[in-house]
């Protein structure tokens, strides 16, 4: 079953994802996070910077810049070689990419004859300078990669590491895309995470099947059926332009099939020989024990953070046959869940439980994401919780006021069970604990 409909209604009903300037008819290809989209977003971005940097001492992080020298881009390939096949339909005079046509080769909104496929360069052109008609062009970032290699000399230089090392990043990255499509899988302005391990040159397979299986554990550990990931090798007619070989790590949508979700990439050494060509300097690396000198090799690790937000969404997404009512659940992993904990006092105009109810909320949100919910009756409620998967709802009831314990609902199984207020915070925090 196709989910990606209910998904994206979902995503915008509840808050987690906006089209950009919806009030102006849209952009296509570029979406705003909202109020729940944005925490869910900063929680998968920092379970990605703990496992890829805070874990291991032989990777640092950087954060660069989205607009740099026009030169990167002709060093990187990008200006020759990063291009997508479009075609023309001759009778609605759209574009597309060749693989969105029908079976018969025809227009996918007319049906009418479509001309041959001709390269587009999807890098997005800028300008920079004061002057009309003498700026400079230059480029938003086409992949964000690009930042770790202008700076690998400065990060060896100014830290102690030495190869095998890693330089980790998170950032914007653009595309002139011809045909976005599929919500958030494909995107004209996107983020993506992106780890270069400089390694010897004998020492790149090792280090490439290293990879592998370290991201495609990862992966496996933040959706609940793993039988919808899996690893694939390219094909030589796949291959990007710097690759010597490849993997992606792929995820099966119920809108698509198999789609790629992080790819692994033997670099070679693309692109410190190809930035030393063109900036002229050397990045030949000396070992400091055995004095040996080489230029280092690079394995790649590259994935999108948007992508990973869609595909978490597909994996948690539920409905649930309660009573011939439907209970839509998002069962995602409790530390991707934007709210972990939601409190309800089983009264709204009940001033003892209100208070009461205020102060484990003050306790709570200073070391969780607390939604607070008066409003209606405690099915409504829960339903509400259920539907932006809060792994846990809390009820201040008569009872509490009685004995200090709150009754606590699980998302997953629905059950309950009561849990003193002093006990709490520690309860909650070895939950999500276990869920690492």
């Amino acid at each position: 079953m196709n989910n990606l409909d209910k998904i994206v209604s979902l995503a915008k009903r509840r808050g987690f994802v906006f089209q950009n300037s919806q009030i102006y008819g849209g952009v296509a290809g570029i979406f705003d996070y909202g109020p729940l989209g944005v925490e869910m977003q900063n929680n998968i971005k920092r379970l990605w910077w703990q496992e890829m940097v805070h874990n291991r001492p032989n990777v640092v992080g950087i954060n660069g810049a989205i607009i740099t020298h026009p030169r990167v881009w002709e060093a990187s390939g990008h200006i020759n070689h990063f291009t997508d096949p479009l075609v023309d339909c001759k009778n609605c005079k759209k574009r597309f990419r060749p693989d969105d046509l029908t079976k018969k080769g025809r227009c996918p909104e007319c049906g009418g004859e479509v001309g041959k496929p001709r390269k587009f360069n999807i890098l997005v052109e800028t300008g920079l300078g004061v002057i009309e008609g003498e700026k400079e062009t230059y480029y938003l970032r086409g992949e964000a990669c690009q930042n770790i290699y202008l700076n690998y000399d400065n990060v060896l230089k100014s830290t102690r590491q030495k190869i095998p090392f890693g330089i980790a990043q998170i950032g914007k990255a653009f595309r002139n895309e011809i045909t976005p499509k599929h919500f958030l899988y494909r995107q004209r302005e996107f983020e993506q995470w992106d780890l270069q391990f400089f390694v010897k040159p004998e020492e790149a397979e090792k280090w490439y099947q290293y990879w592998q299986k370290e991201r495609l554990e990862w992966y496996k550990k933040l959706v609940n059926s793993q039988k919808r990931i899996r690893l694939r090798q390219h094909r030589d007619n796949e291959l990007a332009h710097y690759a010597k070989m490849a993997h992606d790590i792929e995820f099966e949508t119920s809108f698509a099939g198999w789609q790629e979700w992080e790819g692994i990439h033997w670099r070679g050494d693309w692109d410190l020989s190809r930035h030393g060509q063109f900036s002229k300097h050397d990045f030949i690396y000396q070992d400091p024990n055995t004095k040996e000198k080489f230029l280092p090799w690079i394995v790649e690790t590259s994935g999108g953070v948007d992508r990973t937000f869609l595909y978490l969404l597909e994996d948690a997404y539920t409905e649930e046959k309660i009573k011939n009512q439907t209970r839509v659940v998002l069962k995602l992993k409790p530390q991707i869940a934007p709210i972990k904990v939601a409190i309800f006092p089983l009264v709204a105009n009940k001033k003892e439980l209100v208070t009461l109810a205020t102060k484990i909320f003050n306790q709570l949100n200073k070391d969780l994401v607390v939604d607070w919910d008066d409003n209606g009756n405690i099915g409504k409620r829960y339903r509400r919780q259920d539907e932006i998967g809060t792994p846990w709802c809390l009820t201040i009831d008569y009872d509490t006021l009685k004995n200090q314990t709150v009754t606590v609902r699980d998302r997953d199984t629905m059950k309950q069970e009561r849990i003193a207020i002093d006990q709490l915070l520690t309860y909650f925090t070895s939950q999500l604990k276990d869920d690492n």
